[in-house]
């Protein structure tokens, strides 16, 4: 069953879907009104993929491309987002067509999950998600003391 909601352009939750024959996946209902205008996906850390709204990717690819071009790290981590990113559209049903790319980057397969992160979405394949998952809650208490120390 799907939990979470939308509000003022914030995306959270966690929704699972299946990925069709085709690479199409359904995203979630309550998100569809935001991306009307088109997504951009990418490659994202952790072996997932992340997408956009439109806006929030021009954001994003701004401070991208502000980064130093003369430091390695910089020019390496532009490349990993900017080069594997596509601008998509849902179709009729609400549907996006992932590139067959960006579903072997993420080990894509049937099951999908896609996560609401207030200004993006990733998309991940369930057996990764549920590992990933499982090892952030067994951690829980050591990554919240760390991040006490930042005031959050």
């Amino acid at each position: 069953m799907p939990r979470g909601f939308i509000y003022n352009s914030m995306f959270i939750g966690e929704y699972q879907h299946t990925l069709d024959d085709k690479g199409r996946v359904a995203v979630p209902a309550k998100f569809r009104s935001e991306l009307k205008n088109g997504l951009v996906v990418t490659q994202g850390l952790d072996k997932c993929l992340v997408a956009y709204t439109a806006e929030e990717w021009g954001k994003v690819a701004l401070k991208l491309a502000a980064m130093p071009v003369v430091k390695s790290d910089s020019r390496a981590f532009a490349r990993f987002m900017l080069a594997k990113a596509m601008d998509l559209e849902l179709d009729g049903q609400g549907r996006v067509m992932l590139p067959d790319y960006l579903r072997r980057y993420a080990n894509l397969k049937k099951e999908v999950v896609i996560t609401g992160l207030y200004t993006r979405l990733e998309i991940w394949d369930k057996g990764s998600w549920e590992k990933y998952s499982a090892n952030v809650s067994k951690n829980s208490a050591e990554v919240a003391e760390k991040l006490g120390e930042l005031g959050i």
